[in-house]
Parts: structure tokens; C-alpha cells; sequence
């Protein structure tokens, strides 16, 4: 008897191939819940099948913003952010719908380089600036109000000597992304420990 192992093309999405942890770690259940509905939207959107099918996610979270609203962060890798950008508009509003309204931001995974990274022996040149602390707080900035652009910032110093960042948005997102503005607000300060407010340009 021969037995012939027909090796199939066809790619079954699951949420094992939608999730790839730093360092094999294991996804917890809200990662893979997110990473099921990402597998679900390749097999039944037809707009999007083709565009997520290479695509994974590296971490997931939920953000309390206070007054019992939650919102979604989704950590993608830095190479696929370009990727996730074109469909962007069209994912968040699908996953949106699933997690029940809950505002969703897609962020890309970045390292930040330590100020030992120069002084290593093995690295030689200084660090790049994209990997400092600062330039990695405001790639996240500019990650969570995509595809809106940011059109100035100022620090502001309040009377209790802590600063807060103004940031200005392009005024012509302003219905769109009014309503979203305090979600934004309140997972920059999450992930960062930094406060921001948001106005809109005119």
C-alpha cells in the first residue's frame, strides 16, 4: 500500500496563526479571544480576507478609561504596521462591532533601546533615535489617533508643576474622531504615564 500526502495550498485561518507572542510566550484568554476574531473576519469578510491573511498580532489588552469604559489595544509587529494601515479603517470598525463598541487601537510592537545600549560592548554608534523612550512615546501617540494627523503639540506646565501635552489634530477628522478623543486620552496616559489632552486644529 502507498499512502500519498497530498499537501493542501489552501490556508485555514485559526487563532493559533493570528497570535505569535515575543519569545513563545503563551496567549492569555482575552489575546486569544481577539486573535479568534481576527481568524473569523479572514474567513468571512470577503474585503479583508486577502489583506489579513499574512498578518498576526503580538499582544492584546484591555484599558480601563474610567467611568466604566474599556477600550482594546492590539499590538501588531513593526513590520506589518504598513500593512495593517491600509485596512485599518475597515478592521477597527469590524472588530469594534465584535468587542461590542469598545474604542480599538492598533499600535506596532517597538523596542526602546535603554541609554546603557550606547555604552554596551557589543553595539557600536549610538542608539538610534527612533528607539530612545521619547521618540517611542510619540510613534504611540501618532499609532493610536491613525489614521488622524497630528498637526502641533505644546507642554503645558499646570500649577502642581505636572506637564500636560496639547495635542492639535487635524480639524477636518473632527466629527469623525470628536466622540473617541477622551479614549485616546486615557490609553496614552495608560501606556505611557503621560498626560495629553486633544483639540482640534481649525
Amino acid at each position: 500500500f502507498f499512502f500519498f500526502h497530498f499537501s493542501s495550498n489552501h490556508h485555514h485561518p485559526n487563532m493559533s496563526t493570528k497570535i505569535k507572542k515575543a519569545g513563545g510566550a503563551e496567549p492569555d484568554e482575552f489575546e486569544i479571544n481577539v486573535a479568534n476574531e481576527l481568524a473569523q473576519l479572514e474567513l468571512s469578510s470577503s474585503e479583508l480576507k486577502a489583506s489579513l491573511r499574512d498578518l498576526y498580532i503580538t499582544a492584546a489588552k484591555e484599558v480601563d478609561c474610567g467611568s466604566g469604559r474599556k477600550a482594546i489595544v492590539i499590538y501588531v509587529p513593526y513590520k506589518q504596521q504598513k500593512s495593517y494601515q491600509k485596512i485599518q479603517a475597515r478592521l477597527v470598525r469590524e472588530l469594534e462591532k465584535k468587542f461590542s463598541g469598545r474604542h480599538v487601537m492598533i499600535i506596532a510592537q517597538r523596542n526602546i533601546l535603554g541609554k546603557s545600549y550606547a555604552r554596551s560592548q557589543k553595539t557600536k554608534g549610538l542608539r538610534p533615535r527612533s528607539r530612545t523612550l521619547t521618540a517611542v512615546q510619540d510613534a504611540v501617540l501618532e499609532d493610536i489617533v491613525y489614521p488622524t494627523e497630528i498637526t502641533g503639540k505644546r507642554t503645558r506646565c499646570k500649577v502642581d508643576r505636572r506637564r500636560i501635552l496639547k495635542v492639535y489634530l487635524d480639524g477636518r477628522d473632527q466629527a469623525n474622531v470628536e466622540g473617541r478623543t477622551d479614549t485616546y486620552a486615557a490609553v496614552y496616559g495608560k501606556l505611557t504615564n503621560k498626560q495629553v489632552s486633544f483639540h482640534f486644529s481649525s
